[in-house]
């Protein structure tokens, strides 16, 4: 399930947006809500399975999340379970830790 299933979609006619109203040939710009996500909690983290992982030159989240859970599209999960927005964020050496079940994490995430 992507991070927007289920979100709002806003219809956008703010003035700020007319110059891209224009170049698309559009009177209204569609776009998802911001997705309200939690931070789990001590308890909540502890009560679902994960590993560790130690970041190293060239890891990506696209690709771990490809590891763990058979699709890249949930990279965003192990970004926000570790507060760590990109890869840039994090040094080789530095544990994260990744949620195993996919289900549990976006439960605990708001996400589902």
């Amino acid at each position: 399930m992507p991070r927007y299933k289920g979100q709002r979609i806003i219809k956008n006619r703010l003035r700020f947006y007319n110059f891209l109203r224009e170049k698309r040939g559009v009177v209204t710009l569609r776009h998802y809500g911001t997705p309200m996500l939690n931070n789990p909690s001590v308890l909540q983290r502890a009560s679902i399975a994960k590993t560790n992982h130690i970041w190293t030159y060239g890891d990506r989240y696209y690709n771990l999340a490809k590891q763990y859970y058979n699709t890249p599209t949930y990279w965003w999960v192990i970004a926000w379970w570790n507060a760590r927005p990109t890869e840039g964020h994090i040094k080789p050496g530095d544990i994260i830790v990744i949620p195993l079940n996919l289900e549990e994490a976006l439960e605990v995430l708001g996400s589902y």
